[in-house]
């Protein structure tokens, strides 16, 4: 039997932490006067309740341990128990939202989805809008740095949980973990600010800066405008782009740069490809906005970028309505939507990195095929790929697309329609935002659809955020016995 008491535990923690989050919109309230601060004290102190209580309750005598069935128990549990308390400003705010919605808005920010339900969010209370960056910014590498940190402190396994978190198998960043926690701690903060200031010296005001770093950098989306990014210029723009590709890329790379690593960013096979995938695909669609579109090219190579970037890196930031630049585009998007950033980063979809992996895994293939007696080694950067993390893979990839169709089918069993339940499953299971079509596309809200498709999706995004494995295992009859 699985002893719970120190998942538990550490969930406590968790909601702790979550708890002391909520003051932070609370204070951003009372100072503009919002009597919105109370829905956050409150939520604060409901959260804090529960946290205790199970800190004091489940705290188990002695060493605290985790196993590793219980590192998976514990990520399951963490992120659902804490999309849940997330929810509460949303519910009992005056925004008039359902439980439906609340729960729908917090599953979204903290998986760093930024799928939407919010309408009027250029009116909206302050309190409300820096919580939808915040759990964008926690759910982005603030809980993995935080989980990483807490962890070695009460002598429990820490790089289990990280490893879970980013998959990033290929390398350690440390010899330490409280190296590798502070090294990406330092990265994301350091990013955080840069991105703020950019924010600000492109014309930004203070308040709408801060949000959207904390959303940038995570690659949440959330934005303080109904018009997304189109609410800005073109400087603004430009740093947003840049922002999101830091978001996209490897942190553990980041980290390593100040210590003159062998393997700094731009050596890395897996950075140059996410590189070369943005800056290809944004030259492409620039050319059919120039050319089809009648779009001025500067303009069109300004949306193309912001908006290739968006979609791979997950971000979910749009810069103009790209459902109306046509058929050609829709397509290219909704590939877009399986692609995701680079392992290690706070960006979801399938990743860079194993689709460079399955790459090489069908030019081997091709190659045996033509000469049946010769040796292929799968590298990546320089260094031999061990089959069982080339097995993981292809496992990775066969789950991920029977997921993606499984969803597909159960949104059109509750009434949404084709292109919706399509793009609307990728979008969700990639964490990456908005999906196709005039309903959910890049200037569209979700809360229009019925409340199941809201439900499915949200679990979808937490499926998609936990990397499938560390969910599917826990419906396995092996995880339940001795």
């Amino acid at each position: 039997m699985i002893d719970f008491r120190p998942v538990l535990f550490v969930n406590g923690l968790l909601l702790l932490v979550l708890a002391v989050a909520m003051l932070f919109p609370a204070v951003a309230d009372a100072a503009a006067g919002d009597p919105d601060w109370a829905v956050f004290v409150i939520s604060a102190a409901v959260t804090a309740f529960f946290g205790l209580a199970l800190g004091f309750g489940t705290r188990p005598a002695g060493r605290i341990t985790l196993s590793a069935r219980q590192s998976f128990m514990l990520t399951v549990i963490g992120w659902s128990s804490t999309s849940g308390f997330a929810a509460l400003p949303f519910a009992f705010s005056n925004l008039g939202l359902t439980s439906t919605d609340a729960v729908f808005e917090a599953v979204s920010g903290l998986t760093t989805t930024g799928a939407t339900v919010m309408l009027g969010l250029d009116h909206a209370p302050r309190g409300i809008l820096l919580w939808r960056a915040l759990l964008n910014w926690l759910g982005g590498a603030g809980i993995i740095v935080m989980a990483v940190a807490i962890l070695p402190a009460l002598r429990i396994g820490g790089m289990q949980v990280f490893r879970m978190e980013t998959s990033d198998k290929t390398e350690r960043v440390g010899p330490r973990i409280l190296q590798v926690a502070g090294g990406i701690g330092v990265v994301y903060v350091v990013f955080t600010v840069l991105t703020a200031l950019g924010f600000w010296v492109a014309g930004m005001g203070r308040f709408d800066a801060m949000c959207h770093a904390l959303s940038a950098v995570s690659t949440g989306g959330f934005s303080t405008s109904d018009l997304r990014l189109a609410h800005w210029g073109a400087d603004v723009q430009w740093v947003a782009v840049a922002a999101m590709l830091v978001g996209g890329s490897s942190l553990v790379l980041w980290t390593g740069m100040g210590r003159a690593a062998r393997t700094s960013l731009f050596k890395d096979a897996q950075t140059r490809w996410y590189l070369m995938f943005i800056g290809g695909f944004s030259g492409l669609l620039a050319l059919w906005q120039w050319t089809v579109n009648d779009m001025p090219p500067a303009a069109a190579l300004r949306h193309a970028a912001f908006s290739v970037t968006s979609i791979v890196s997950t971000t979910g930031f749009a810069s103009t309505d790209w459902s109306a630049w046509g058929g050609f585009a829709h397509v290219v998007f909704f590939i877009l939507l399986f692609i995701g950033g680079c392992t290690g980063s706070a960006a979801g979809g399938i990743k860079i990195l194993r689709w460079d992996l399955l790459f090489s895994i069908t030019s081997a293939h091709i190659g045996r095929l033509l000469y049946p007696h010769g040796v292929y080694v799968i590298r990546y950067n320089n260094d031999m790929v061990a089959p069982t993390i080339l097995d993981s893979v292809l496992g990775f990839v066969v789950l991920y697309f029977l997921t993606f169709a499984l969803f597909a089918v159960t949104l059109s069993v509750v009434g949404v329609d084709f292109v919706t339940a399509l793009s609307g499953s990728a979008a969700a299971l990639a964490n990456a935002g908005p999906g196709i079509g005039d309903v959910i596309g890049p200037m569209g809200s979700y809360r229009p659809l019925p409340d199941a498709a809201k439900w499915i999706l949200a679990l979808e995004m937490m499926i998609g955020r936990l990397e499938l494995f560390i969910v599917a295992v826990l419906f396995s009859r092996s995880y339940w016995r001795e």
